[in-house]
């Protein structure tokens, strides 16, 4: 139900005022989700339940997905303070919302489908080195061609000691990839969606980003029984860290 309004609002509604509006159309249909079983830790909203979709739950107030709620909790938990300087790559209208309040917090966008302040080529970003306490690119490699230049792009901008926070989609086995695989409808059968080019295992994702000079946690993630931020049950999330005293053979970048 939830999918064919929404397909039926983006052919009659023009995106960018969709976008405008859409936290005052979404109250109405979070109206038959009132209850107090579960509750969006980014809108705050207590819901009777997530609306459910394929392999997802979103919530029906603010339009959050489970890893964006999961995004927020270890941002919220961990980062979050007036000084931190924030750059966040392609974000979610839902978690933008929230962290577009902290004063030092910039978005990026090339593809005009999300909020953003500036459109950064994640390749080759219009910014300093060492700009930034913390860097959030969430489901953003997958969709870069260059995803290694992109890597080291990231880990120059980053401040000494700071954090980039990364995930994608990912499978088990090796990281697939074939550069000559471009048509979307084939892109969707090989990587699971039309403007991906690629689908990561963890590891061969954590060796790239440690080729790019990062030092890399995989955090695991599950959920507890009750769930009630409606996390995804099982979940990886890389923690990347520049260290604050780089090696001989990193300093190239």
């Amino acid at each position: 139900m939830y999918s064919s309004i929404k397909s039926f609002i983006l052919k009659i509604v023009p995106r960018r005022l969709l976008f405008r509006y859409e936290y005052a159309l979404r109250y109405f249909y979070y109206l038959f989700y009132k209850g107090t079983k579960y509750q969006c830790n980014l809108c705050r909203k207590e819901l009777s339940n997530f609306v459910s979709l394929k392999n997802e739950r979103l919530c029906p107030r603010c339009g959050s997905l489970q890893r964006t709620r999961r995004l927020y909790q270890i941002v919220n938990d961990g980062f979050l303070n007036p000084e931190t300087e924030i750059l966040h790559c392609s974000p979610s209208r839902s978690i933008y919302r929230v962290l577009k309040k902290q004063p030092h917090y910039l978005s990026s966008d090339l593809s005009e489908n999300f909020w953003s302040d500036v459109s950064f080529d994640i390749t080759k970003m219009d910014s300093a080195d060492e700009s930034f306490d913390l860097i959030i690119g969430y489901h953003i490699l997958e969709h870069i061609k260059e995803d290694k230049k992109a890597m080291q792009e990231l880990f120059r901008v980053l401040k000494f000691g700071g954090t980039c926070i990364i995930q994608t989609p990912f499978k088990e086995g090796d990281t697939y990839e074939d550069s000559t695989i471009t048509a979307p409808e084939d892109r969707e059968q090989h990587f699971g969606q039309s403007d991906h080019v690629r689908i990561y295992a963890v590891d061969g994702l954590q060796k790239r980003l440690e080729q790019a000079g990062f030092c890399v946690a995989v955090n695991e993630f599950t959920s507890d029984y009750t769930n009630t931020y409606g996390f995804s049950p099982n979940e990886k999330v890389l923690i990347c860290k520049k260290p604050i005293q780089l090696s001989a053979d990193q300093n190239f970048l």
